[in-house]
């Protein structure tokens, strides 16, 4: 995943609120990129809650930032354990950008929903000093999303959000690649 999310505020707000019955505030940003403000949810005993983050976490040891963790070694990584057993999250979205190299440069496409409606991103909240942070979560591309790019987001279903939340990291690889290839809408961006 290349590092870019597409936020349109309207249609998540009215989903959270209609489905999860949260007021979520967030605000358009058709070029979301890491070190920006990410609205997440996360749950607590009072349920669903809106945890503003930052994109990004750079340990002591790493000389970049990093955005995406490998969902499928998250539980065996030392940077990751701990978050991905105790803060995970979700991230809704709009969309997200892949680019991809062809014959004339490189062109730009936009991953959606193809219903239309938000797609969650699963993810990891760290504590840190300066707050919140997020890294999200990449798993194996579906057959479709393979011709863009070799990791896409791990995409969670909207019945699996509370499994995605609750479940024991044991139950978690179920919804590794779950989400259906025909799901997705792919266009060139502009």
């Amino acid at each position: 995943m290349c590092g870019r999310m597409n936020v349109i505020a309207a249609p998540i707000a009215q989903y959270l609120r209609e489905q999860l019955q949260l007021n979520f505030s967030t605000h358009d940003n058709t070029d979301l990129r890491p070190t920006q403000r990410v609205d997440t949810l996360m749950v607590s005993s009072s349920g669903w809650r809106q945890i503003p983050t930052h994109w990004g976490i750079q340990p002591q040891w790493a000389k970049r930032l990093i955005i995406n963790a490998k969902v499928e070694t998250a539980a065996e990584k030392k940077t990751f354990r701990q978050a991905f057993q105790q803060s995970r999250c979700l991230v809704p979205v709009s969309g997200w950008y892949e680019w991809r190299a062809e014959q004339h440069g490189k062109t730009k496409y936009y991953f959606s929903a193809a219903d239309g409606q938000p797609l969650f991103m699963a993810g990891m909240v760290f504590r840190s000093d300066d707050g919140p942070r997020l890294v999200t979560s990449t798993t194996a591309p579906t057959v479709r999303c393979a011709q863009y790019h070799d990791r896409m987001p791990l995409l969670i279903e909207h019945d699996a959000l509370d499994y995605w939340m609750h479940a024991d990291i044991e139950q978690l690889p179920a919804l590794f690649h779950a989400f259906p290839d025909t799901a997705l809408r792919i266009n060139a961006s502009a």
